[in-house]
Formats: C-alpha cells, sequence, structure tokens
C-alpha cells in the first residue's frame, strides 16, 4: 500500500517524459522540411546523425565518469567485452535498417507535406506485428481491425479522388519508409535485450550517418555555406531528436507502463501535423483530415483494444 503513490507518481513521470519525447519527434518533421529545402537529403541525415552520435558519445561519456566516481562501474570485463561485441553487431545492422528509413523520409520531405509523412511514418505500428507474423508472433483481431482502419484513414490521406490509381511519390516513400522503420524497431527489440541501449542507439547513429556522408560525396555536391545555412534545423535534428528525446525515451519506458508508453510515443504524428501548421504553414484539406483522424484512431486501438476487450472480459 505505502509503495503505490510513488509508483503512479513515477508511471506519470514517464508517460511526460515519453509525451515530451514525442514532441520532439513531431516538430522535427518541420525541421526535416526546412532542411529539405536548403541541403540534399543524404547531406541532412548525413550531418544530422553524425550530431546525434556525437550528442549520444558525450552523454555515454559523462555517464561513465559519474558511475566511475559512485563506484557503480562493475561489470565483470568479459562481460562487458561480450556485450560491446553485441552492441556492434546489432548497432551496424540497426544502423542500415535507420539508413534505409531516414533516407526515403527525407527524400519524401521534397515531394509531400510534413504532416502527411508524419501520420504515413506512423503506420509502423500496426506492421511492425504484421510482420512478426513471419517469426511465429499472433496477431490479433484488433490488429487486424486497426490494420484495415488504417489502409482506410491512408486512402483518404494520399490518394486523390479524381485520379484514384496515381499516389503521390512522397508519399510513396513515407509508406516505404514506414515500412523499413519497422524492421528497425525489430531489430532495436532484439539487439535492446543484450546491448546498453544509449550505446546501440550511438553506434547506430554513426553507422547511418558514415553511409549517409558516403552517399552525400557521390551522388550529391555539398557546400560549407549550404550546411551552415541549415544549422538551426540540423541541430534540432541532431542534438534534440537523436540525442535528448532517445534518453527521454529510455529513461520514461523505464517508468512508464508500456501501453501508455505506446500512446504517448505514437502522439508523434500528431505534434507533426501541429508542427507543420504552425512553422510552415501547411494547410491540410477536409478529406486529408478525415484521413488522418481514422490513422489516429487506428493507431490508438491498435495499442488499447487489446487492454480494453480483457478489462470487459473481467468484468
Amino acid at each position: 500500500m505505502n509503495n503505490k503513490p510513488s509508483r503512479n507518481k513515477g508511471s506519470l513521470v514517464g508517460a511526460l517524459l515519453l509525451l515530451l519525447a514525442a514532441m520532439i519527434w513531431g516538430t522535427t518533421f518541420a525541421a526535416q522540411s526546412e532542411g529539405a529545402d536548403k541541403i540534399a537529403a543524404f547531406t541532412f541525415n548525413g550531418v544530422r546523425m553524425l550530431i546525434g552520435a556525437l550528442t549520444l558519445t558525450l552523454f555515454l561519456l559523462i555517464r561513465s565518469a559519474v558511475l566511475r566516481r559512485k563506484n557503480h562501474d562493475a561489470a565483470e570485463p568479459d562481460k562487458r567485452r561480450e556485450q560491446a561485441k553485441i552492441t556492434l553487431r546489432g548497432g551496424f545492422f540497426v544502423g542500415l535498417a535507420l539508413f534505409g528509413a531516414s533516407t526515403a523520409q527525407q527524400f519524401a520531405f521534397n515531394y509531400t507535406d510534413a504532416g502527411k509523412i508524419a501520420f504515413i511514418t506512423a503506420l509502423y505500428m500496426f506492421f511492425v506485428p504484421l510482420i512478426g507474423l513471419f517469426f511465429g508472433k499472433r496477431v490479433s483481431a484488433v490488429i487486424w481491425i486497426s490494420v484495415a482502419l488504417g489502409f482506410v484513414g491512408l486512402y483518404f490521406l494520399t490518394i486523390d479522388p479524381t485520379e484514384p490509381f496515381s499516389v503521390n511519390r512522397g508519399d510513396a516513400l513515407a509508406f516505404l519508409c514506414a515500412i523499413i522503420y519497422s524492421f528497425h524497431i525489430l531489430l532495436v527489440e532484439k539487439y535492446a535485450a543484450f546491448a546498453d541501449g544509449a550505446e546501440l542507439s550511438a553506434v547506430q547513429f554513426t553507422v547511418c550517418g558514415i553511409l549517409s556522408v558516403v552517399m552525400m560525396f557521390l551522388f550529391e555536391a555539398p557546400s560549407l555555406p549550404a550546411i551552415l545555412s541549415a544549422a538551426p534545423e540540423l541541430l534540432w535534428a541532431g542534438v534534440m531528436s537523436c540525442g535528448v528525446a532517445f534518453t527521454l525515451q529510455v529513461v520514461g519506458q523505464r517508468k512508464a507502463e508500456a501501453t501508455a508508453a505506446s500512446l504517448m510515443m505514437c502522439m508523434e504524428s500528431v505534434f507533426g501535423v501541429l508542427s507543420a501548421a504552425v512553422f510552415l504553414g501547411d494547410r491540410m484539406t477536409g478529406r486529408e483530415i478525415l484521413g488522418c483522424t481514422v490513422m489516429f484512431t487506428a493507431i490508438v486501438l491498435s495499442q488499447v483494444g487489446d487492454r480494453l476487450i480483457e478489462k470487459l472480459k473481467d468484468k
């Protein structure tokens, strides 16, 4: 009885941290859109990811120093070396997936609005359990209903009724991003159980950043003045989105209940639409707003539907 208030308080703090992380990720869609007007996609992602890797590396150095001072860094050398191998191997594969997803998403900003990209990217909430089918994971009826609703919303959001067989290239790239990002989430789930979360993320940002920089020099013509002109967007996307929001996610998920955590993070799509309207002046049509509403309903249903059914059965 005495511990219940503290647990409730911890859950509330965790939910608020995750909501803040979702807000940062959501506003990053506006920064990415602005950045796409100033520098090419590989350049933006390369610089952004390396900034994120540097931010997390500094965090890890500070954390290590604090733990040494408190004599908490007492891990066995053999265990630490094995964890490092898993972190490097996992970070490489996770970084490859992140490279694919972030590349598709950043190119999408050349063809469509930030708010639409935010909601289409949120389809990963459905794709993750569906891809899990191939690994023997069960998918409930609620998830199938959510998927169906999600694609109905996607239809209203992306398909022009006057041209029913024409799909905006940016919408298609955002859809591809959602699929690749689903594999990214599953890879993180696989390796995060054995590796340190912050270290794994630092490696993935480094891998993604290096690959993006290589592609930048192969296919683009980067210039320092152009990169400096996009400095505010790059710093927000690198420091805040990659570095700060990730840390908030890790701390928040340790405190918040799993369903609440998922709901808080899916608010990223809502903040994406709001930030696009406030900072970019994007305005959606009634049809697109209907699509977003249906998709958001599907996202929430996919996260809480099974829990609600279980509670109703218990009653």
